[in-house]
């Protein structure tokens, strides 16, 4: 097991310590297998999302497809649970020993965001871990920090990715800074070897999500983020394309008027 001085300092036993991180991991990740956007697209509107557009279950691409007001219910959805598995997990925590708070939190997170992925209850094809992660590092950012405040770490995440996603319109671009960022900062804060191993997992998870997103870049194919009411683009990311105008016809064709 990594060194943690968290840990240390807690003090807890470890068969209860076991105990309670799996009860926390099965409760987060459980937690994160309801994939707000397939619920949603499945249960409400019958057309699954994951057969349209970019075929990935997330925010953006149930918004390129679907748009409308149920956009808002899958960012309520998909930030709500990232945040309850986080409270749980801060509950437990509590009860056992306030030293264990900011582990508890990143680790209900990992599991969290493992399980809105890679959801069992989805045939394991879930999303890409944006909104319920940026949920998870504001809740880590309520803390207290260690050698810098917390705060700074959904600050710089958050920063970054409205800084890249409006200046180049593209969505993913900022969401791999969120991912990095989130690694980098989480170790400039706490300094906890546990800390980083559990941060490199949520941000090294969401980069690899991301990973033929940045080829896309790269080759300059990656769709731009524009506002739009929605529409049922072809799976693959390719929109269906205007039908052909009718061909004009020559003169003294057949069938033309004088």
């Amino acid at each position: 097991m990594l060194h943690s001085r968290m840990l240390e300092a807690a003090g807890v036993s470890p068969g209860w310590l076991a105990v309670a991180a799996a009860g926390v991991a099965v409760v987060a990740y459980f937690l994160g297998c309801f994939n707000g956007a397939v619920v949603v697209s499945r249960y409400i509107l019958r057309d699954d999302i994951r057969d349209h557009g970019s075929g990935n279950a997330g925010l953006t691409n149930f918004y390129r497809v679907f748009g409308g007001p149920l956009t808002a219910v899958v960012i309520l959805s998909d930030a709500v649970k990232a945040v309850l598995a986080v409270l749980f997990a801060m509950f437990i925590a509590g009860r056992l020993s306030p030293e264990l708070m900011t582990l508890a939190q990143y680790w209900a997170g990992t599991f969290c965001m493992i399980g809105h992925m890679y959801p069992c209850t989805f045939q394991f094809r879930g999303g890409k871990g944006v909104l319920s992660g940026s949920a998870v590092a504001i809740m880590i950012g309520i803390g207290g920090g260690g050698v810098l405040p917390s705060w700074t770490i959904p600050v710089v995440l958050w920063g970054g990715f409205l800084i890249l996603a409006v200046a180049t319109k593209y969505i993913s671009l900022g969401s791999c800074w969120g991912g990095a960022s989130f690694i980098v900062m989480s170790w400039l804060v706490y300094r906890d070897p546990l800390i980083l191993a559990l941060s490199a997992v949520m941000g090294g998870l969401l980069l690899w999500k991301h990973r033929g997103n940045m080829v896309r870049i790269v080759k300059g194919t990656e769709s731009k983020f524009a506002f739009h009411k929605g529409s049922q683009s072809k799976k693959g990311g390719a929109e269906t394309p205007p039908p052909e105008a009718d061909p004009p016809q020559e003169a003294g064709s057949e069938g033309e008027k004088p």
